[in-house]
């Protein structure tokens, strides 16, 4: 059956929900960020999800969650995703999955990065509006532990990476949150990142390179696991990144992790301590997983990611205001 083009909806559209970290350009939203999510709710049979994938070299992955089936994966390897449904009505959360921390993801033109241009409806297909999120606001940062990288398996490249899998993401959904889940391989304080990203202290705030991060509110909680990547790492250095995101958000907890692994863990607790600022909560998370948790020597496995997510919930709600919602209960008006 020949797809009959109806309606075409921009990115910027109200009846699409975007979450995560995204910078806006004429006509596309763009997101260098696994964990990102597009949600929209639609009444018919067929809708089309358009990416920019000009000079793209490796595809983004993304996760396509209709109707609350089992997600199906789809290389971004082409402008269209097209979605085939029953008539009725359709609930469709699109999550990235991975963008490959290997190529260029930062200073545009990207080597690989989600360029959501859009969707297009067919002629007998509607969008209806499905609200804005209601949840707590949580925000991460942190490196390819945060990205969920290796996480699936020890496969290097974006087969074995998943953000969903990723701790902050499990952590998000447990709350009910927006969330912002920023994690970038291979990066430090002062270390850069892989795929042309500069370090924590400078990429903090920015989307990519010449996209300022601009929020509408402030988050409710920041929570910061950067340091495991850093050769070395001052006091000053981390303290300076921490000041950062309390110059971003003057009234935001901040929740500050030691690496799983325990590196720079008596540095990042002296900065802290240096701070003196009762918003800021240093959690120590020695013991947390060991190296049976993870498909490497680093980084967590899907089981190692859910044992960190359990012990940071509850540090969370011990810490914070954060309260995950009553059984039967959501805090986000996505899910």
């Amino acid at each position: 059956m020949t797809f009959e083009p109806g309606q075409v909806v921009a990115p910027s559209d109200p009846r699409i929900v975007l979450e995560g970290q995204w910078g806006h350009q004429p006509g596309v939203a763009i997101t260098v960020n696994s964990g990102s999510r597009i949600s929209f709710w639609y009444a018919g049979e067929r809708v089309q999800l358009l990416f920019d994938t000009d000079g793209l070299t490796v595809p983004p992955h993304l996760w396509v969650i209709v109707d609350d089936r089992e997600p199906e994966l789809h290389l971004v390897d082409g402008p269209v995703i097209e979605l085939s449904e029953p008539e009725g009505q359709h609930r469709v959360t699109v999550v990235v999955k991975d963008v490959s921390e290997h190529v260029n993801r930062w200073n545009p033109p990207f080597e690989c990065a989600v360029v959501f241009a859009g969707l297009v409806l067919d002629a007998r297909s509607v969008l209806r509006l499905i609200g804005r999120p209601g949840g707590p606001r949580l925000e991460f940062y942190g490196d390819s532990i945060t990205q969920g990288v290796l996480s699936l398996s020890n496969q290097p490249g974006s087969e074995g990476a998943d953000g969903t899998a990723s701790y902050a993401y499990l952590t998000a959904r447990a709350f009910g949150a927006t969330s912002y889940q920023v994690g970038f391989g291979r990066q430090g304080i002062s270390r850069p990142g892989n795929g042309e990203v500069p370090p924590g202290l400078e990429s903090f705030g920015w989307n990519f390179a010449g996209s300022p991060a601009e929020r509408v509110e402030a988050p409710d909680v920041v929570v910061i696991n950067l340091g495991v990547n850093d050769l070395t790492l001052d006091v000053e250095e981390y303290a300076e990144y921490v000041r950062r995101v309390r110059a971003a958000y003057p009234s935001t907890t901040i929740v500050s992790l030691t690496p799983f692994s325990g590196k720079h863990a008596e540095t990042i607790q002296a900065a802290v301590k240096t701070l003196d600022d009762p918003a800021v909560v240093l959690v120590d998370t020695t013991g947390w997983i060991t190296e049976d948790d993870c498909t490497d020597d680093v980084h967590p496995s899907v089981a190692g990611h859910a044992k960190i997510a359990d012990q940071l919930i509850a540090a969370l709600e011990e810490h914070t205001s954060l309260r995950r919602p009553a059984a039967g209960q959501t805090a986000n008006a996505q899910e």
